[in-house]
């Protein structure tokens, strides 16, 4: 092998790179994203809920998570998967506010898409505010019943509206 003295400036930078991309992967896995993250526990069983942001503040006052940036909330006793630009989890109501561009995806392929949601834990509801001159909009997945192959039952017919003079 050549020594480091007798190497030209483009093959000492080849050998730079080859050594700093093992390093670089290395720290890629050893040191993963920076988002932290707080877990919650939201059930006398314990199962966590999980929020992850680019920035989290715990009140130990008013027992209140605020997540901006990013947030990521995982809940898997409900089934429920949401972003949004900011996240509220209020322990002692046992609440959840979303707020920013708001996604809410449940197990089996129910959605909510708004500007603001607030999630009432114990209720399993939620509530959904738009914003200004725009619409909530909800995906449900509803679930056509087999009756063993037969055609599913017509809805009754609607009676004709009679017009009264």
């Amino acid at each position: 092998m050549m020594p480091c003295y007798k190497l030209s400036i483009s093959q000492m930078r080849r050998v730079g790179l080859a050594l700093m991309l093992p390093v670089a992967l290395l720290g890629t896995f050893a040191f993963p994203n920076q988002l932290q993250t707080a877990t919650a526990q939201t059930s006398k069983e314990n199962r966590p809920l999980t929020i992850r942001a680019d920035v989290q503040e715990y009140n130990a006052k008013t027992q209140v998570i605020t997540a901006r940036g990013n947030v990521q909330m995982s809940y898997p006793a409900r089934q429920l998967q949401a972003t949004a630009a900011q996240a509220q989890y209020f322990s002692k109501e046992r609440r959840i506010d979303f707020s920013g561009n708001v996604y809410i995806l449940q197990q089996g392929g129910n959605s909510i898409r708004a500007e603001r949601v607030t999630y009432l834990i114990d209720e399993g509801r939620f509530v959904a505010l738009p914003q200004p001159n725009t619409q909530v909009e909800s995906i449900y997945m509803v679930q056509e019943s087999d009756n063993n192959a037969q055609t599913a039952t017509p809805a009754p017919k609607t009676p004709q509206f009679k017009r009264s003079n």
